[in-house]
């Protein structure tokens, strides 16, 4: 396995080859999903290496004197070979990581192998750490989230020693990192808050998390004093990184009487003992991520009693992770850089070039593995098929997909549905009505007739996985409604089904998704042009959804899932079918922090260097055209406007293609699946395609 080092003689920094740890008493092997370059500790560390033998006896000063005490007892050459032997190792990256459990040592409780785990690990693909520094990740957390769990915990002990209560105000000075998370905490805590940094753009970032922000100085303890109504703050978090003592001397001066200071980062202590004297100030330093930190008791997997000491660096950890799952943290903010950790040396050049560098992740190859949910392989054996001889279809669902899009499709085939199955008794009849068909209540009813050959399953999102599963097992053939799963334990136990079938079977029923765009007319000319279209392409999707009702289940993350991925995964496969190459990664922006989540937008890699971005919009007007897809590749241009018109840019002998209406591919997505099912021929969507796209969706929804 690889992991990031640094010679702090030189500054370099490589990915080094070394044996993968073993799991010894008490502590866990992970296998790395993501890791978070600290903007702070780390940032000093490749300042300091890339520094030259100067710069660094200035940083530090005290190793000097040490050095100096070492050549006058054991002579200058001997000192000098001393000293750059010392430089010339390499020492190791990185304290925030997430990955899965591979092994899990004698006497570890609560974390299981294949469970995701925040630590304190390095920038390594296999680290081994202490399991009271390694906490499970809630589900639906993804990896890039989960490694600021360390990171996140040095704030929140910070915020433990300062004790915030309801109703308090609070300074913030230096919002870094590790500033911004606290401001986050604090607000969360029902506390107000004022930051203080230089930097207008952190600042607009905690205005943005509901701080007042103000620069440092006299501007600072003007703002300050506005802020407490003349009374002083309740507490100072001194967040900032400098040599001067300046922060504590200003935390001082906007204190109230009996006031908290506690300083979380690193500042000169040069003080004026009567500022502390007369207020009789508390004043406190925080280390590093609670108690246990630097115990080697503690650090070697012996955790301190629950009943003694609450609040372990383990159990911070455990908090901040709890935090971001419920959204009162929001890490994806702090995100400005994201590198493959191939690309670790680029991620370090970022962190020292780029002062607004915050959060910056660095992506290990297996970082789609795994959304907090039990591990999913990234790739799934294709099940041989079988042909299905009854020729009954039945509908579950008879909302108003079912009754308006997907009945009149299954009709215009010149088959007819036989049985409807809805709840709702009513609904039921009246979707049958209107085609013919026997509505029934019962799934178990229609599952054991054995004239229904083909089952179309329309609805709530939760339960499609379920149904399809169990429809397979019944000998039908599955059409599943976007999307395949909510969930990733869903769609492991589906991949579970299916190939359970395949071994006892010796083949399986076809089963594909709803995604009618594929089978679009104007989708079809797309993709015969850019099947003579070598190299990456990059696709543009945008998608101008209109809004719903906040309580509409669709918005529910157990019942539907949110638009993203109940309606996303659309667009999702669309770009995935363009393209024609797995796509190898995934992020996910949203805007703002909207109820219902349901404007953001999609980033996706291919393995072939190709991206794709889908805006998928509930901000828009109505009076704009819905969908447009655009695909841009060796100077030419494809332009999808809305599945009616399709405008080609540079293409050779080649004409703009108008429909006379939209057509977004429902009926040639139906007549594919209906004509697999009675053939036994290929499914219209390859099985690994489907499973990749739900994998992918689920995890964008989640980002």
């Amino acid at each position: 396995m690889r992991y990031a080092s640094q010679n702090l003689r030189s500054g370099e920094l490589r990915l080094l080859d070394g044996p993968p740890p073993g799991a010894s008493s008490g502590a866990v092997v992970i296998q790395t999903q993501a890791t978070l370059v600290s903007a702070g500790t780390e940032r000093m560390l490749v300042d300091f290496g890339r520094a030259n033998l100067l710069a660094k006896a200035r940083q530090q000063p005290d190793r000097v004197r040490d050095v100096l005490d070492k050549a006058v007892s054991e002579g200058i050459a001997e000192t000098i070979t001393a000293v750059r032997s010392k430089l010339a190792q390499p020492i190791a990256l990185g304290y925030a990581n997430a990955g899965v459990a591979l092994e899990v040592g004698a006497g570890v409780r609560g974390i299981s192998v294949g469970d995701l785990v925040a630590s304190n690990g390095g920038h390594a693909e296999v680290v081994s750490v202490p399991a009271t520094l390694a906490v499970p990740v809630p589900a639906g957390v993804p990896p890039e989230q989960a490694c600021f769990a360390t990171v996140a915990a040095i704030g929140l002990q910070g915020l433990r020693l300062a004790r915030p209560e309801l109703g308090e105000r609070f300074v913030v000075t230096g919002l870094g990192l590790i500033g911004l998370i606290a401001t986050q905490l604090l607000v969360a805590s029902g506390c107000e808050v004022l930051g203080i940094d230089p930097d207008e753009g952190r600042r607009k970032l905690a205005e943005g998390f509901g701080a007042r922000t103000a620069r440092p100085g006299d501007a600072a303890e003007g703002a300050a004093d506005a802020f407490s109504r003349s009374r002083g703050v309740d507490g100072v978090i001194v967040c900032a990184s400098t040599t001067s003592s300046d922060p504590i001397r200003e935390a001082a001066r906007m204190s109230r009487r009996r006031g908290r200071i506690v300083l979380v980062g690193v500042t000169g202590l040069d003080l004026d003992r009567s500022e502390f004297y007369e207020k009789e100030l508390t004043f406190q330093v925080s280390s590093s991520y609670g108690p246990g930190r630097y115990d080697p008791s503690y650090e070697s997997g012996v955790d301190y009693p629950f009943g003694l000491v609450r609040w372990t660096a383990g159990r911070n950890m455990e908090a901040a992770i709890a935090a971001i799952a419920c959204g009162r943290l929001d890490v994806a903010a702090l995100t400005t850089h994201d590198y493959a950790f191939d690309d670790a040396a680029a991620a370090y050049d970022a962190l020292v070039e780029d002062r607004s560098a915050l959060g910056i992740v660095l992506r290990y190859g297996n970082a789609d593995a795994v959304v907090g949910e039990p591990v999913l392989a990234a790739t799934v054996s294709i099940p041989g098929r079988r042909a299905v001889r009854a020729e009954g279809i039945a509908v579950v669902g008879a909302g108003n997909f079912a009754t308006r899009t997907l009945l009149p499709a299954i009709g215009r085939t010149g088959r007819a549905v036989t049985t409807v199955v809805a709840r709702s008794g009513v609904a039921a009849g009246m979707a049958a009505d209107a085609v013919g068909a026997v509505a029934v209540a019962n799934v178990d009813a229609m599952l054991g007739d054995a004239n229904i050959g083909a089952v179309f399953v329309a609805t709530r999102h939760d339960s499609h996985a379920d149904l399809a599963s169990r429809s397979l097992r019944a000998g039908k053939a599955v059409y599943v409604e976007k999307p395949l799963a909510v969930t990733c334990e869903q769609l492991s136990g589906l991949v579970a089904a299916v190939e359970e079938l395949q071994e006892t079977e010796g083949g399986v029923p076809v089963i594909t998704v709803g995604f009618n765009r594929r089978f679009a007319p104007i989708t079809v000319r797309m993709k015969s042009l850019l099947a003579s279209a070598s190299g990456p392409k990059a696709v543009v999707i945008t998608v101008n959804a209109g809004r719903i009702p906040a309580n509409h289940w669709t918005h529910d993350p157990e019942a539907g899932g949110g638009r993203i991925l109940g309606e996303g995964c659309h667009f999702i496969d669309l770009a995935r079918h363009l393209v024609g190459h797995p796509i190898s990664d995934v992020s996910t922006r949203f805007l703002g922090q909207t109820p219902t989540d349901d404007t953001a937008t999609v980033s996706l890699g291919f393995d072939d260097g190709s991206t794709a971005e889908v805006h998928y919009l509930a901000n828009g007007s109505a009076r704009f055209p819905k969908e447009r897809v655009e695909v841009f590749c060796q100077g030419q241009v494809l332009a999808n406007d809305n599945f009616k018109v399709l405008k080609t840019y540079s293409w050779p002998k080649t004409r703009t293609m108008r429909l006379l209406k939209r057509d977004k591919g429902h009926d040639a997505s139906v007549a594919a699946f209906l004509d697999a099912a009675r053939s036994g021929g290929p499914s219209p969507i390859p099985w690994d395609e489907l499973i990749e796209v739900s994998r992918i969706a689920i995890r964008a929804a989640r980002l």
